[in-house]
């Protein structure tokens, strides 16, 4: 286990061994300062919190960050988890350390529906105060690899939510700083926790041969250093083999052998001077068979991160290929450490001028164009932005643009300003008139025409585009533009797709329940909600969605109101609940009596009767009631966990004998859970069998797994256990489904 002495002697032996000016003073009060926040507190490996933050400080010296940063990293956590103020950091640390950890620091405090919705609202922060200071998410970045390292001592569906989050998230904007060493390190740890089978299968096919994949690389890069000396090159030459994860993204990603992946090793050669590189890269040719299509020029077309390299893909001895990368050394530190290499290599650059250079431009634009879009559907275009391989066309003047894989003409014109987009009426790419569906490929010329008198986009625009971007700077249009359309298509899409959830719009426009249902949906008035379903800020079905649980809450409390008052109380010394009814004079023995729910309670009238969602009963089900506190009886299945026996034995009193009546029954709702291998219409499959079978669907919902399987939740309502039957029978019948269960607990 790790000791803080340890910790603070690494971090300072790293800031000796960095032979950076930093303010050695101002990093000894910010760790005296974190120590003393942190005390007591422990993480969950059971060492002292405050290693955490030193750890994440020793990275951040790694990779060269400047005084501030290594003050904001110790420091990072004390706002969030102490007693401390962001005042008393700017108090004694100065206004820039303070900014670089309120940055940094979740929103804990503001209350949100969903713990998606707090994460969604915690990365859209984080990219907010990345556009004004690169050093947020440096920060950002080194704290969760160091949360990564130390994972194992997490409980495991927290390791699996961390990791996830991370492959779409932190490894992407590593990538899209240039910091290749943290975002190789944050795929392969997640990949580990999310594939475990895959990443031991490709760990062990690496290590079958080392031996002879070493010696390999060893003689390639002799031959190299031998063959450029004859040409009066020194260059440094050095070998590697490709990560884990870009393994594992080509074998079960692309559907290739290991033998098939043409860049398991690589070569990096390092020269002084860009005509060196091109020198080079002749050479290269000229001692090994290029392989076709396989030459990338990163040097005259960087890639968004800075990046600059010249790639070549050749055949080496015994036919093996391998891929040559050369760079002179000023690439080769960019390469490495991106963003960051401005303060490893670059003394005196003012933050302002890294966080206003062209690079990091996509920040502000995307920030810019989501202003109006909730936080879950921000995070869900960062994680399409950040994912999405590019394309670089070029304008008429020559000024190269990269877009998503698959853009159009509509992306181009966005991307260099809205006014452009907003007047398009044509384009043409390397002269020719084109539709606009038109996609665009690399090095093509592309050319917008516009006209003051076009009436700006439409809606089907949307449907073509393919960067959010784009699609978003649409919405704002028609936001601003068509506000009486908007409310026209909004009311239409949203009394549609609420008929299809049966609800009536009666329901929710009246006095009573509209200022309840407009402040779920936090919008003032409802033709706000339709103007905004109408460009496209929030869509009909997760308007109802959000209002469902609301309308249903209302519909028991009118239902509770309209019954029998149950009066429960709770005796403190027998623990046991009495529910008393009222009953005429000299009552008759106790009976059965029916619920309105089809249940029987054993020695209960007019009980009110609800169904435990831990494990949707349906009529067949065996189960069992149990007297809950202010809300009558919850009717669990036998076999559901919160029913168990030791449960039952440990609150006697509370557990009561029900059953199923056996008259006319309604619809109950059921959870059923389906793994398959996942492939295409896969869940168009799993509907159309529901709608066959004449099935009555709630939700339906379907998730991937890293492994190729799938995993579909389906909620349905079904008047017995025979019907319920039914269908699971013909859903195993699906091909590629694997098993279907009911959902318990």
């Amino acid at each position: 286990m790790l000791q803080t002495a340890d910790v603070i002697s690494e971090l300072k032996k790293l800031i000796i061994k960095s032979e950076k000016p930093y303010d050695l003073d101002a990093v000894d009060r910010a760790i005296t300062a974190a120590c003393k926040a942190h005390e007591g507190q422990r993480r969950s490996s059971g060492e002292a919190y405050v290693c955490h933050p030193l750890k994440v400080a020793c990275i951040l010296v790694e990779l060269g960050m400047d005084s501030e940063t290594i003050e904001a990293a110790i420091l990072h956590d004390v706002v969030e988890d102490t007693p401390m103020e962001l005042a008393d950091v700017q108090k004694h640390f100065g206004a820039e350390v303070a900014t670089l950890v309120d940055g940094v620091t979740k929103i804990e405090k503001i209350p949100f529906s969903s713990r998606e919705e707090q994460q969604a609202e915690n990365v859209r922060k984080m990219l907010l105060a990345m556009s004004q200071d690169i050093r947020v998410i440096i920060i950002k970045l080194a704290d969760r690899l160091h949360n990564m390292r130390t994972s194992d001592a997490w409980p495991p569906q927290k390791r699996r939510d961390k990791a996830k989050e991370t492959m779409d998230i932190y490894a992407p904007l590593a990538h899209r700083l240039g910091i290749r060493a943290v975002k190789e390190e944050l795929e392969d740890i997640s990949l580990r926790i999310l594939d475990p089978v895959a990443y031991k299968e490709i760990e062990d096919a690496l290590a079958l041969r080392e031996g002879e994949r070493n010696a390999f690389l060893m003689s390639i890069q002799e031959r190299i250093r031998e063959r450029l000396a004859e040409f009066d090159l020194k260059p440094f030459v050095s070998g590697r083999i490709k990560s884990i994860t870009g393994i594992y993204r080509k074998m079960y990603m692309q559907g290739r052998s290991f033998e098939e992946i043409y860049d398991v090793y690589a070569v990096r050669v390092i020269v002084d001077t860009v005509n060196d590189c091109y020198n080079v890269l002749g050479i290269i040719h000229d001692m090994f068979r290029p392989i076709p299509n396989r030459f990338k020029d990163y040097i005259s077309t960087p890639k968004p991160n800075l990046y600059q390299s010249l790639h070549t893909t050749v055949i080496g001895t015994a036919g093996i290929p391998f891929e040559v990368q050369i760079r002179t050394w000023e690439m080769h530190e960019t390469a490495e450490y991106g963003v960051a290499a401005h303060w490893k290599y670059k003394e005196g650059l003012a933050n302002s001028q890294v966080s206003g250079e062209n690079t990091f431009e996509w920040v502000r634009r995307l920030l810019e164009s989501q202003e109006d879009t909730d936080a879950e559907e921000f995070v869900g275009s960062l994680k399409v932005d950040l994912f999405s391989d590019q394309v670089f066309v070029f304008t008429p003047q020559g000024e190269v643009k990269g877009l998503p894989a698959g853009s159009t003409p509509i992306d181009f014109a966005y991307s260099i300003h809205s006014a452009v987009g907003n007047h398009m009426t044509g384009a043409k790419i390397n002269g020719r008139i084109v539709p606009f569906e038109t996609k665009l490929s690399n090095g093509d010329i592309v050319e917008i025409l516009t006209s003051k008198s076009a009436k700006g986009p439409s809606r089907d625009w949307m449907k073509l585009c393919k960067s959010n971007e784009a699609r978003n700077k649409i919405r704002q249009w028609f936001k601003k533009e068509r506000r009486a359309d908007n409310i026209i298509h909004g009311r239409s899409a949203f009394e549609s797709e609420l008929k299809r959830a049966g609800f009536s719009m009666t329901m929710i426009s009246s006095e009573e329940n509209l200022p309840r249902l407009l402040k779920k949906l936090q919008y003032s008035t409802l033709e706000d909600l339709y103007a905004a379903i109408g460009y496209g800020g929030m869509t009909a079905l997760k308007a109802v969605n959000r209002i469902r649980n609301e309308i249903l809450q209302i519909n028991k409390e009118r239902k509770e109101q309209n019954t029998v008052q149950e009066l429960v109380s709770a005796d403190d010394q027998t623990q046991t609940m009495h529910i008393r009814t009222s009953l005429p004079p000299d009552p008759p023995p106790a009976k059965k009596r029916y619920s309105k729910n089809g249940i029987i309670v054993d020695g209960l009238d007019n009980c009110l009767v609800k169904f435990a969602k831990c494990c949707t009963p349906v009529p067949g089900d065996p189960v069992v009631g149990f007297i809950t506190r202010g809300y009558g009886v919850s009717v669990h299945r036998q076999d559901c966990p919160n029913a168990s026996p030791e449960k039952q034995a440990a609150e006697k009193g509370r557990w009561v004998p029900v059953s199923w009546s056996t008259g006319d029954l309604d619809a109950y709702q059921t959870t059923l859970e389906l793994s398959a291998k996942d492939r295409s219409n896969l869940f168009l499959d799993v509907a159309a069998t529901l709608s066959a079978a004449k099935i009555r669907v709630d939700s339906i919902t379907a998730k991937g797994t890293p492994d190729g399987f799938a995993i579909v939740t389906v909620l349905i309502s079904v008047r017995n256990r025979e019907e319920l039957d039914m269908v699971t029978k013909k859903l195993s019948s699906i091909r590629d489904v694997l098993g279907v269960r009911r959902a318990k607990g």
